[in-house]
């Protein structure tokens, strides 16, 4: 992606005027799950990244921040759903079993409902294309949604 504005805001109301100054670019945007929702509802972005870290799970539950809602809401507004792929990468043995797990539990919900996921990394530091496949498919990406990475 070349020209792009990744906005990381939970206040609803700066977003938006983040979101309104960024007009023309591809907007990234990652808040928490609150605010997702209500800009999923109201504001025109590209893609919605989600951020696994930091969660904590229900007993028989994953929370992954991202249900049948907001994928009917990124559905009737064509938002790709974003993997951010420096939190993989950069956490500890434990936490990436967890943010993997929930992961997996996004790609269906997404397959579900024909969503495309696109794997993104702030830090500008591309990864091979094939890797990120081979990385879709062991999460359980379907082979349509892999070849749009």
């Amino acid at each position: 992606m070349e020209d792009y504005v990744l906005i990381r805001e939970n206040d609803f109301e700066r977003a938006r005027k983040k979101i309104n100054k960024s007009s023309g670019k591809t907007i990234i945007f990652s808040g928490d799950d609150e605010t997702n929702r209500k800009i999923l509802e109201k504001e025109r972005i590209n893609i919605l990244l989600l951020n696994q870290s930091g969660r904590r799970d229900r007993q028989k539950q994953r929370d992954s921040g991202f249900n049948h809602v907001l994928a009917k809401l990124a559905k009737k507004n064509s938002v790709i759903i974003g993997i951010n792929l420096d939190e993989i990468i950069s956490s500890d043995k434990k936490n990436k079993a967890d943010i993997l797990a929930r992961i997996r539990q996004n790609v269906r919900i997404c397959n579900k409902n024909k969503l495309k996921m696109r794997f993104f990394s702030p830090a500008e530091d591309s990864k091979d294309i094939y890797d990120l496949r081979a990385l879709g498919l062991v999460l359980g990406m379907p082979t349509w949604m892999v070849q749009s990475l």
